[in-house]
């Protein structure tokens, strides 16, 4: 016989068993950045982990690890990592990723995106929804955009105004090897190293120069080991990614993947309009250091367009030329 004492016992189990009760939910859940918080990157995983614990009362804990730590300072390993769950989470740069998610390198096309309707144009659309399809079908599951910003070139030597100007510098860049292609283009000597290691190579002069965004020139204070000359030309841009090892996504509920989503979302609109409304002071205390900066005028930037097209032929197969040419819609249609 069915008693109300014994229906309340089964609804009591099912209670325990379903995926609300968080039975199988981690006491902390690891998230890897690249940059700490003194950084808007850094910023970015504050805030997402801020909202995330403010909106599941505490339920969701999750810790942030900077400087890729979780993979020994090796950011190209940080999608790998976190596709395995050996990383639980990350706010992750599309440069990085790029060699695990070959759709990534429409970032990295050069002067693809000359400001940051452009961006908006691209990661809002179709084609970002496409990157994020690409990034899904890896194994892990992206939630939301935020923005590390246009990488801008720095070096000892000289003002850098006309791609001839590159001839023989020799350039740190990241682990992409279209950023080798780009610049070897220009007929610099791109060297590809880590950002734990950049810093001491330009003390030594291993290395004249390097890119980065004003951000992270301004506060690693590249100034400071012999980078004089700064010129904006907004090559590339470099978004961000709120993402979660789609293992890790599977064990949540639906409602906390939505919490999840909705915080990642909101973090990122925070971040880039905080860096982005930044980025004029942070300009000024970079020339009140003494760095030259150089502006570009349209005939200049023109032509360091026309002297990086090969990397299109080059590259535009592997991406995917239906999702460069979708990215490329974007932006042409970007003030309508």
């Amino acid at each position: 016989m069915i008693t109300r004492r014994s229906l309340l016992a089964a609804a009591a189990t099912c209670m325990m068993l379903s995926p609300l009760a968080q039975a199988d939910y981690k006491a902390e859940y690891t998230v890897s950045t690249v940059l700490p918080s003194a950084f808007p990157w850094g910023q970015a995983a504050d805030k997402w982990v801020e909202l995330v614990k403010e909106r599941s009362e505490g339920r969701i804990n999750m810790k942030i690890y900077s400087s890729a730590q979780l993979v020994s300072g090796d950011q190209t390993k940080e999608f790998s990592a976190m596709r395995s769950g050996l990383i639980d989470m990350a706010v992750g740069s599309t440069i990085n990723w790029s060699p695990q998610v070959v759709e990534l390198n429409l970032f990295s096309l050069p002067f693809l995106m000359p400001d940051h309707k452009a961006i908006d144009a691209i990661t809002q659309g179709d084609a970002g929804k496409a990157v994020f399809d690409a990034i899904e079908k890896k194994g892990v599951t992206p939630l939301a955009w935020g923005e590390n910003g246009f990488r801008e070139l720095s070096n000892s030597k000289l003002a850098i105004s006309q791609p001839s100007d590159l001839q023989g510098l020799k350039i740190r860049v990241v682990g992409s090897p279209l950023f080798q292609d780009t610049f070897s283009t220009l007929g610099a000597n791109p060297t590809q190293m880590s950002w734990t290691d950049a810093k001491p190579a330009l003390t030594t002069g291993a290395v004249d120069g390097q890119e980065n965004p004003l951000s992270v020139f301004d506060v690693a204070r590249i100034d400071q080991v012999g980078q004089k000359y700064l010129t904006r030309w907004h090559y590339m841009a470099d978004p961000l990614v709120f993402a979660v090892s789609t293992r890790v996504w599977r064990t949540f509920s639906p409602e906390d993947q939505a919490l999840l989503k909705q915080a990642a979302i909101d973090a990122g609109k925070w971040e880039i309009e905080k860096s982005r409304s930044e980025l004029d002071a942070t300009l000024a205390t970079i020339r009140e250091r003494g760095v030259e900066v150089t502006d570009l005028t349209p005939e200049q930037h023109a032509a360091f367009v026309e002297a990086t097209q090969s990397v299109y032929d080059t590259w535009t197969p592997k991406i995917g030329a239906d999702l460069v040419k979708q990215a490329q819609d974007a932006v042409a249609n970007r003030n309508n």
